[in-house]
Parts: C-alpha cells; sequence; structure tokens
C-alpha cells in the first residue's frame, strides 16, 4: 500500500480522539508519512503552518477508523435470504451451498464489494473470517486480494469445518488440505501486509482430530484465533452432548484458549464462562444486528465488559447481517442493550464508540497502530461532515452513534492514504465492482442450488 509523504491537517468541529486527550474542539489531526504527528486544537496545530493543507471545513467530526470485529466476507454474493432461519437452518440451507461452491476469484470480487461498503461506512480494520468447503479452489486466499486491491486492513481466517454434524453441513476437505490452506493464507497475509489468525468455523463443526491439530498449529507458530463461542442454545446442548461440557468449557479443556482468542458472540454464558475468558484474557466480537435477525439472543455486553473481557462490533457475515454497515451495527449495538435492560442509561454513546474503536483495537491486539488518533499511530482516521445529519453537533459522541449513517462519512483515510474522498470510494472501479459482482453473485447462486431451492430470484439472470 503506497503511502503519501505530504503533511496535512484534518480538521473538525470536534476531534473525538478515544484516547487519553479525549473530545478535542475545534481541533485538528496533523499526518504525515502515513501516520499521526499531533493531535490538537486547530489553532495550535496550524500556528506557525499558514501554507499547509487541510481537509475538512471545520462543522464536522474527526474520529479514528471503526474496527469491524467480526464478519465473513464468504458470504458477499449472497446477502438478502434466509431471514426466517434460525443459525443451524441458515448454516444448512445457506452457508453450506455457498461453501462447497465458491472460488478465488468469487471471494476476490466479492470481497472488494463489501470492503467498500465498509470503508464508506467508517471502517479502516476487518477481522474476516472465510468460511469455505470447496477443495483445491483455496478460496479464501482471494480474501488477501480483495482487501489490498480495496486498500483496507484486515486479519484474514479460514473458517474450517470437516464435522457433518456441526452448524453447518458441507462436506468435509481432508485436514491435511485444511492445514495447507491455513498456512498458504498465513503466508499470502503476510506478504501483503495484512494480519493472521488462525481460523474455527465453530467448535461443533471440526472433528476433535482437526481440533487437536489447530491447537498444535497455535502453538507451533504462535498464531492467535479466531472462532465462535456461545452463539445460541443449540451450540449449548450439542457440545454437553457431544463432549459432556459447554463449549467454552470444552475450549478451555483442549487448550485452546491459551492463544490470543477473538470469539464472536459471546450470548450464551452463564458466570462461570465469564471468568473463564476473563482469565483467559479471550475477546469477544459482539454482533447485534446478526444475533437479531437470526433471534440468537442477546450478548450481556456490560457485563462481560464490567469483568474485563474487552468487546467490539462487528457486523457479522453479509449474509447473516445483511449488512457491512458499520455505523448500523454502532447503533444497534446502544439501543439493543437499553431495550433489554429496560434501562437507557446502561450503555453511553462513548461507551459504544470506545467498542467499535479503541476497545475493539485492544482486543484484536492492534492498539499500539489502531483505534485512537494518537500521536504516532497509523494514521486510520474518519471524518464525518457536509450533512443534514452532520449540521448541528450538540453531544459529538451521539451525533456519531445515533444520527449519523454512510452518507455522512465524507472523507477515510488508510494508514494514511486517502482511500475515501467526498464520499467516493477512489481504490475500486464502483461502477465495473457491482457489475461483475451480479455476475458472480448470478453464478454462485444457481451453481449452489440457490435459485432451484427458492431462495434467490438471480436464476433469469444466469
Amino acid at each position: 500500500m503506497s503511502i503519501p509523504q505530504r503533511d496535512f491537517l484534518i480538521r473538525g468541529a470536534w476531534v473525538l480522539t478515544m484516547g487519553a486527550a479525549g473530545a478535542i474542539r475545534d481541533g485538528a489531526v496533523r499526518i504525515a508519512d502515513g501516520r499521526i504527528q499531533e493531535v490538537g486544537p486547530y489553532a495550535e496545530l496550524s500556528k506557525g503552518s499558514p501554507d499547509i493543507e487541510v481537509v475538512g471545513d471545520g462543522t464536522g467530526i474527526v474520529m479514528p477508523g471503526l474496527i469491524n470485529a467480526h464478519t465473513h466476507l464468504s458470504e458477499a454474493l449472497v446477502t438478502g435470504m434466509g431471514s426466517e432461519f434460525t443459525l443451524f437452518e441458515w448454516g444448512h440451507n445457506i452457508v453450506t451451498p455457498v461453501g462447497e461452491n465458491i472460488d478465488a476469484e468469487m471471494a476476490e470480487e466479492g470481497v472488494v464489494l463489501k470492503a467498500a461498503e465498509m470503508l464508506r461506512s467508517g471502517v479502516t480494520y476487518v477481522n474476516d473470517m472465510f468460511v469455505h468447503s470447496n477443495p483445491g479452489s483455496r478460496a479464501s486466499l482471494g480474501v488477501v486480494q480483495g482487501l489490498v486491491r480495496a486498500g483496507l486492513k484486515g486479519s484474514v481466517s479460514l473458517g474450517a469445518e470437516n464435522a457433518l454434524d456441526g452448524v453447518t453441513a458441507m462436506e468435509p476437505m481432508s485436514i491435511e488440505e485444511i492445514m495447507d490452506e491455513q498456512s498458504e493464507l498465513a503466508e499470502s497475509a503476510e506478504a501483503n501486509g495484512l494480519d493472521f489468525r488462525y481460523g474455527i468455523g465453530t467448535l461443533l463443526g471440526q472433528t476433535d482430530e482437526l481440533l487437536q491439530t489447530g491447537v498444535a498449529a497455535c502453538q507451533e507458530f504462535g498464531w492467535g484465533v479466531h472462532t465462535h463461542l456461545a452463539e445460541v442454545r443449540e451450540e449449548v446442548v450439542h457440545a454437553s452432548l457431544r463432549w459432556g461440557v459447554r463449549t467454552i468449557d470444552h475450549a478451555e479443556a483442549i487448550g485452546l484458549l491459551d492463544f490470543p482468542v477473538v470469539a464472536g458472540h459471546g450470548i450464551w454464558v452463564r458466570e462461570r464462562d465469564v471468568a473463564t475468558l476473563a482469565t483467559h484474557g479471550v475477546t469477544v466480537a459482539h454482533n447485534p444486528v446478526a444475533n437479531m435477525i437470526l433471534g440468537s439472543g442477546v450478548c450481556p455486553v456490560q457485563r462481560l465488559r464490567s469483568s474485563g473481557i474487552p468487546v467490539g462490533i462487528g457486523t457479522d457475515g453479509a449474509a447473516s447481517n445483511d449488512s457491512q454497515n458499520m455505523l448500523e451495527a454502532v447503533k444497534v449495538a446502544a439501543l439493543l442493550q437499553k431495550v433489554t435492560a429496560h434501562d437507557p442509561s446502561i450503555i453511553s454513546a462513548e461507551e459504544v464508540l470506545a467498542m467499535a474503536t479503541i476497545e475493539g483495537a485492544r482486543g484484536l491486539g492492534i492498539d499500539d497502530d489502531s483505534g485512537s488518533l494518537e500521536g504516532g499511530k497509523e494514521a486510520d482516521v474518519v471524518l464525518l461532515q457536509g450533512t443534514e445529519e452532520i449540521a448541528a453537533i450538540h453531544d459529538p459522541y451521539q451525533q456519531v452513534v445515533y444520527a449519523s449513517s454512510p452518507q455522512s462519512v465524507s472523507d477515510v483515510w488508510v494508514a494514511g492514504r486517502h482511500v475515501v474522498v467526498d464520499r467516493d470510494v477512489v481504490t475500486i472501479d464502483r461502477e465495473r465492482q457491482m457489475a461483475r459482482s451480479r455476475e458472480l453473485a448470478a453464478e454462485l447462486a444457481h451453481r449452489s442450488g440457490l435459485c432451484q431451492n427458492g431462495y434467490s430470484s438471480l436464476c433469469t439472470m444466469h
């Protein structure tokens, strides 16, 4: 990723640093060489540099790039179907046939499409788990190329499954092929400046042999883990029947929690589960929109956070949400906690925005470079301005969480690279990308039987 060398300021009526400096009124961020040099009042940063370039008219909000803590870009081309299914039904009817038929080109083009959607909602880093079981396709490697093309930072993982009685019913790839692809994905990520985590689609979706092989690989290579834990009630029941203990207990027993773990959902947890997660330093990625669509339950966000567990916010998959609009996920995260507790004070706008920035970054182990606007960090910056939503700012945190949408995201910088300019994603040809994605979505729907089974109307396009 090329980084511009110029020195410039990003100015807003408010700068929300999400760091020690808090909120700065009429503030600015000075950037050079792809990194944040200074953050402070605009008058101070511009003093002595009358000719410095300034982006922002001083009416909007400057904030760190949002961290999408959990998604599945393997679903990029199959949005908008199966919304009446439970997780297990949805996994069997939608995810399984798609995972058996998706290829690397579909992966890459779908990732570029959804990366643009994320960038336009202020995301600068995404933690993805690509789920497939198409032997020989190496489909997950398409994610790396897609993120690089779009200019989005992130962590990649292969959410492999090989047990037919798991959440999905995919015909399994061999353990050898799964581990080979994991290694290739790790190498490709490193070569392209991305992060890698060892992916476990679900514990139930893997044989005991694959689980043990994965733990050994994480120990050998020092890999972190990206998985799901305690997402739905059925998971707890099936785990108890299979192993005699619930999923979190089994993860601990096999040594999986000894590594840096990011776990999606964390809904069906008991007090002892919370203690276990806290003891092992597990990060939970809260996915409120997908949890509501699938009727999975409500994550006890404040209970987890009060125990010292970092909680990030994720959109979840492009087909289980069915959107990659991170600002929507942030707003719903706040609303869901309030309505569930019958208490509007249970969580503040500032806390929710912290979850989507610095807390998510800390949980993913990237807070040295991302998650807040502080000197020395990479310049992952979002400017919101120029719409009716941002016209009058009484409280900047509430304005972001409750009032903003992607239409107010004017500009986005990823490591100092200006990737969204005046609301346009300039790293890709959006019209071409949408056209190609339509073609591939129709092909995938036909190949997977989604059209034939009545889930997709794209048959006539193929």
